[in-house]
């Protein structure tokens, strides 16, 4: 499905680049809508398996919707040409960051819950580099603007993210303290990081280090699961955590 290698190339920048997202898959609620999440897929991967596991979930009122990332040069890869939500060549605290790709994607996603009813409360998740751009977006949304400045234009409720890590982290505390609205929003913003212990591709000691970054600059509702014997894929228990999870923070009806 997906994979990153955390120590190959170096990140490249390609700029002013027009970005083509792929093909959005939704899976419609069954019961009362009370929720729209967007999931994000890993590298390589598109939003229609992700669709399949989603669906099969016990949250009824939970309409998801799975967009598939652009195909674009991935320097990790030596540029080959994969579906990824942003440029990448490794995993480091003081490697360079893809902004503009990573603005670009987060823009797709709050342009898709931006139509979503006013009465509906909305999150975002994913898996390794979604789970990256969902944290990303975490980022975004305490800011109130994109990478670039532009506003961002949607309420969060929820941030999942298993098996990822958090770009630009180096930078996330100074941002945020340096505004009140910013330190509230961050403060109220649920975010749930899962991870295998066991993960050869994204290491687990980066879904440790984002849980810090992300707690020390102010995201008090923050949970973070780390799963013994877990590499860089999902399991049952870990989506039953997930579900759990959403029941709770988003109080939705008629869920277990």
């Amino acid at each position: 499905m997906s994979y990153l290698n955390p120590s190959t190339g170096s990140g490249s920048r390609t700029s002013r680049m027009t970005f083509e997202f792929g093909r959005t898959y939704v899976v419609r609620p069954k019961g009362k809508h009370q929720a729209t999440i967007v999931w994000l897929h890993g590298l390589g991967d598109n939003g229609s398996s992700w669709s399949q596991l989603l669906e099969s979930l016990p949250l009824p009122n939970i309409k998801w919707i799975c967009p598939t990332a652009p195909t674009r040069p991935v320097a990790i890869l030596g540029g080959f040409p994969c579906t990824a939500w942003f440029d990448v060549g490794e995993l480091s605290d003081d490697g360079p960051d893809d902004l503009e790709g990573l603005d670009a994607s987060v823009a797709h996603i709050a342009n898709l819950l931006s139509t979503e009813p006013a009465d509906v409360k909305l999150g975002i998740g994913g898996f390794s580099m979604g789970a990256a751009t969902a944290l990303y977006s975490a980022t975004c949304f305490a800011q109130g603007k994109y990478g670039n400045g532009n506003p961002y234009p949607v309420i969060l409720k929820a941030i999942i993210g298993l098996s990822g890590w958090l770009p630009g982290s180096r930078n996330v505390r100074n941002k945020i303290e340096g505004s009140l609205e910013a330190a509230r929003r961050a403060a109220s913003l649920p975010i749930l990081l899962c991870h295998g212990m066991c993960d050869e591709v994204v290491p687990y000691i980066y879904g440790e280090r984002s849980t810090h970054v992300l707690s020390s600059a102010g995201y008090r509702n923050l949970a973070f699961k780390k799963y013994d014997g877990l590499g860089h894929y999902t399991v049952p228990k870990e989506m039953d955590e997930v579900c759990n999870w959403l029941s709770a923070r988003l109080e939705l009806e008629g869920c277990r």
